[in-house]
């Protein structure tokens, strides 16, 4: 009996309980919304509380990991991810036009995936050793640790991934120390080439005009985002039918399995990147706020535990990982409605897919691990 206790007390106490609360609500949510996505209990359905499910233990584990154990691990599980990136530039399976998957013979994985933790865990590591002592040849190391991932993943291409893990990896950089003067002239780049695209529209958007910078898949998503119409049936049929979707729920919705634009097949990829437009048609204006409320008590229990941490590790990964997850809430929303370009972001907790759900398990995980172990010295 008194090891039965003890188990039970181990598992209880490697909970962050509000987390863990908050986490509830998103499976009930998400298992609600892909239900009627799918429109039954279908396969998909069964598959995706099982994913839950698997997510779930994913974080209870990794939530019994110390943070002194997860600083031990960076640097294998950075280089591993690396290597990995690497095999599929070289070995890598190629599914449409995109090579993003590597067969190990027992197991086919997606390297990518690891990477947005494998990033902020390692710049998390680096950083703790030089705490107190930081200089800029530190702070271009961590960018060199921070490009060659990102690198990797944009040559796959997989722009969505590549971002994200650029996010994760940006936040810990920033939130070490990195002055916010400097981000200024980039600011001011972004904002002027964003002006000079939607300016010169016509004649950058033109077919034989090459952005070399970006392949011409995505070049033809940011020419969609500015002017959708352009190919209704084409390119912006899936900008297009979101933002019905999303316009026709109106303050209150349609009603819960009432969504036209859903059920009537119009919305393209409605279980996974474009679930946040059956949500919306179904719940509408508050429905949908109430939603952006719930993901905001996530990330500010987030940026609780980072403040709280106990040490210079802890907070710059509790930080990053909890920015990115607004990282993924941003990009997807705004994709849905029209605001940014399709780069293929799933909604977490909302979207269908064991691969991201079990990334953002483990992420809660390390969260409370975090959040456990605050009163340790780092």
């Amino acid at each position: 009996m008194k090891r039965l206790g003890a188990l039970l007390a181990r598992v209880f106490l490697a909970f962050d309980w509000p987390l863990l609360v908050i986490l509830l609500l998103f499976a009930a949510l998400g298992l609600t919304i892909m239900h009627s996505a799918v429109g039954s209990t279908d396969w998909r359905f069964a598959e995706q509380s099982r994913n839950f499910l698997i997510a779930f233990c994913a974080l209870w584990a990794v939530a019994l990991i110390p943070p002194k154990m997860l600083m031990r691990l960076a640097l294998p599980f950075y280089l591993v991810g690396v290597v990995l990136l690497l095999g599929v530039e070289f070995f890598g399976e190629t599914s449409k036009g995109a090579t993003r998957w590597l067969d190990l013979g027992v197991a086919r994985i997606q390297p990518s995936e690891m990477l947005k933790i494998a990033v902020p865990l390692m710049l998390a590591w680096y950083f703790q050793r030089h705490e107190g002592e930081v200089r800029i040849r530190d702070f271009l190391v961590a960018a060199a640790m921070l490009a060659a991932p990102f690198g990797l993943i944009v040559l796959q291409p997989d722009l969505g991934t590549a971002l994200l893990v650029f996010g994760a990896g940006f936040f810990v950089i920033y939130f070490a120390g990195l002055s916010f003067k400097l981000l200024v002239p980039l600011a001011v780049v972004g904002v002027l080439s964003v002006g000079t695209l939607i300016y010169y529209e016509d004649q950058l958007c033109q077919p034989g005009v090459d952005w070399v910078v970006l392949h011409d898949y995505q070049k033809q998503r940011v020419c969609t985002l500015l002017n959708p119409s352009s190919d209704p049936l084409g390119k912006g049929f899936h900008t297009i039918q979101s933002m019905i979707a999303v316009g026709s729920g109106g303050l209150y919705g349609k009603g819960y399995m009432r969504g036209t634009q859903t059920h009537l097949d119009f919305i393209p990829e409605r279980t996974t990147d474009f679930i946040f437009a059956v949500y919306a048609e179904e719940f509408g204006l508050y429905g949908g706020v109430a939603m952006l409320v719930l993901y905001a008590l996530l990330i500010a229990r987030g940026l609780t535990i980072a403040m709280r941490a106990s040490s210079q590790f802890g907070r710059l990964l509790a930080g990053a990982l909890t920015m990115m997850i607004f990282v993924y809430v941003f990009v997807n929303v705004g994709m849905v409605t029209g605001i940014l370009p399709v780069v293929g972001v799933p909604l977490p907790f909302m979207s269908y897919g064991g691969t991201a759900l079990i990334t953002m398990g483990i992420a809660c995980g390390i969260l409370m691990s975090i959040s456990r172990h605050r009163t340790e010295p780092g």
